[in-house]
């Protein structure tokens, strides 16, 4: 399951997640996301990235300034542009069904393409996670919500 993979197809921030994917796992992170934005004079890039501990200032500035390089050498193109190098916050997407195993027990939020027993928003703990649907306790219903209903999924903090 890897939710929101076709939103990289053919754009520049599935480029660029091409090139800090290597960098992310030769560093030891989690490349979580990378979100491109075109401004007025320069394109502001964001790349995501986690890690077992969590991730500092200092983390971000080493592959801020290696990932930096590596756009520069294999995407000319790009033209003017601002890096940002974080962590996802609290409200950290779920990309795969491994981020859903790490996070059971947590509380999450999850949207759907289509309603699910008359919804498509849904905010409650990740209570088990099956081979193709999640289960999680809203109120005190639980709801199954199969994977390919599931349009975005994220943690509702911590």
């Amino acid at each position: 399951m890897k939710f929101g993979e076709h939103e990289y197809t053919g754009t520049l921030a599935g480029e660029i997640r091409e090139i800090a994917l290597p960098l992310c796992q030769a560093e030891n992170f989690e490349l979580v996301r990378v979100e491109c934005v075109s401004g007025d004079k320069e394109k502001m890039v964001r790349v995501y990235v986690d890690k077992s501990g969590g991730v500092f200032l200092d983390d971000c500035v080493c592959l801020s300034r290696q990932l930096g390089d590596l756009i520069d050498i294999h995407l000319e193109r790009i033209g003017s542009y601002r890096l940002e190098v974080s962590s996802p916050g609290p409200d950290r997407p779920l990309n795969t069904k491994e981020d859903f195993h790490r996070f059971a027990g947590e509380r999450v939020k999850i949207k759907t393409y289509e309603a699910v027993e008359g919804q498509k928003k849904f905010i409650g703990i990740l209570e088990k996670i099956n081979d193709d649907s999640v289960v999680i306790a809203v109120d005190d219903k639980k709801v199954e919500i199969a994977d390919l209903m599931i349009s975005k999924a994220m943690l509702a903090g911590r």
